[in-house]
């Protein structure tokens, strides 16, 4: 195995960051390559199932203010350094970076050494993380056939390979979507991303309170929930008459999602894939203030391939979801249809496709360091 191609996997510190890089990390074992992961501080805690060593590096999100952006300056010229240290320790072949501030210290130092990079961008606009490196990636690898702020990069070679998903959702692709049956119990899966979301802890509650007794009385809500959130929520389904699943998370996510009739949650990247892979109808409220609004174009791209209906959070009321709930309810076709679009739309091939684009760097990689023996 010390012989064996050797991938760094550098990526931000959510899921939506995290889980596709398991995914690929997980195909590259399966593969015969070494892997690791440099992630920060949050990113760590996502891997704990990750069988590969987890080396942590300083990052930090822009500050505000002069003195702010110095602090966040210094923490990534840190970040830096210790990415250079492990990476000269490593020697990888190759680096692939999947967004997010955290893994601008270990691309930079890749760069700054040699080392080639690829880069996976899990939304439908290039996130600001690899616009700022898309000059020294030798593969731009997108998630959506259309991705706003990509250009034309002198070495680089762009593909839409699909965004990775956890073989856990892969795993359930074949399993069919039940239709919701007349008077049957509705079940609801609401999400709120890997910190959760206030906003749907307050209005699902008070939406299905909203609705008649006979319709509120077949419904079956799992929600996650932030910590904080989680006993006023409580309370508020306790007042609807509604016995709800509550959790800061849930570690059946993929089963949660494959049972439900319909899944409201924002609209990342990764949820958008884990989506449409097992092919399940959406609300899909995206986050209001994300950077460049990528969440709304990833909801866009689904909703119009008919697989999810958008609904932004202004106009995410208790009013407007009773009413929405209320007429998938009288034409349960409606539901299955949206989720035979969805898992149309999904792209089920995208570990698969990352990993060829990673073997063909490092092929080229070794084609070179062979070059260079010889003519030493």
């Amino acid at each position: 195995m010390s012989n064996a191609p050797f991938v760094v996997l550098a990526a931000g510190g959510t899921g939506g960051h995290i889980f596709p890089a398991e995914a690929l990390a997980r195909e590259l074992l399966g593969r015969g390559y070494r892997v690791a992961l440099m992630t920060d501080r949050r990113g760590a805690k996502f891997s704990d199932d990750l069988p590969v060593p987890v080396y942590r590096t300083r990052a930090s999100a822009m500050g505000k203010g002069v003195w702010g952006k110095l602090r966040s300056f210094a923490e990534m010229g840190v970040g830096v350094l210790q990415a250079r240290h492990h990476l000269r320790d490593l020697r990888p072949d190759a680096v692939v970076g999947f967004g997010g501030y955290p893994s601008v210290p270990t691309l930079y130092a890749a760069a700054r050494l040699g080392i080639p990079i690829i880069l996976h961008d899990s939304n439908a606009i290039l996130g600001r993380a690899n616009r700022a490196l898309m000059d020294k990636a030798r593969v731009i690898a997108t998630s959506f056939p259309k991705v706003a702020g990509v250009k034309a990069a002198p070495n680089a070679t762009l593909v839409c390979t699909g965004n990775p998903v956890r073989s856990a959702f892969m795993a359930l692709r074949a399993q069919p979507y039940v239709g919701l049956a007349d008077d049957g119990p509705m079940k609801i899966l609401v999400m709120g991303g890997s910190q959760g979301a206030r906003v749907f802890s307050q209005v699902v509650p008070q939406a299905l309170a909203l609705m008649p007794d006979h319709l509120r009385r077949r419904i079956v809500i799992a929600q996650q929930c932030r910590k904080e959130d989680l006993e006023s929520a409580r309370a508020a389904y306790a007042a609807a008459g509604i016995d709800a699943d509550l959790s800061a998370f849930f570690r059946d996510v993929p089963e949660r999602m494959a049972e439900s009739h319909l899944v409201i949650c924002r609209a990342g990247g990764s949820t958008v894939a884990e989506l449409t892979v097992i092919g399940r109808p959406s609300i899909l409220v995206p986050l209001p203030h994300g950077h460049a609004g990528e969440q709304i174009a990833n909801a866009e791209a689904v909703a119009e391939a008919g697989g999810a209906w958008l609904i932004p959070e202004q106009a995410f009321t208790p009013e407007s979801l009773a009413v929405r709930l209320e007429s998938l309810m009288a034409l349960p076709s409606t539901l299955t249809k949206t989720a035979a679009a969805a898992r149309a739309w999904g792209k089920v091939g995208a570990v698969d496709n990352l990993a060829d684009c990673v073997a063909g760097v490092v092929k080229k990689t070794y084609a070179f360091s062979l070059e260079q023996d010889k003519a030493a």
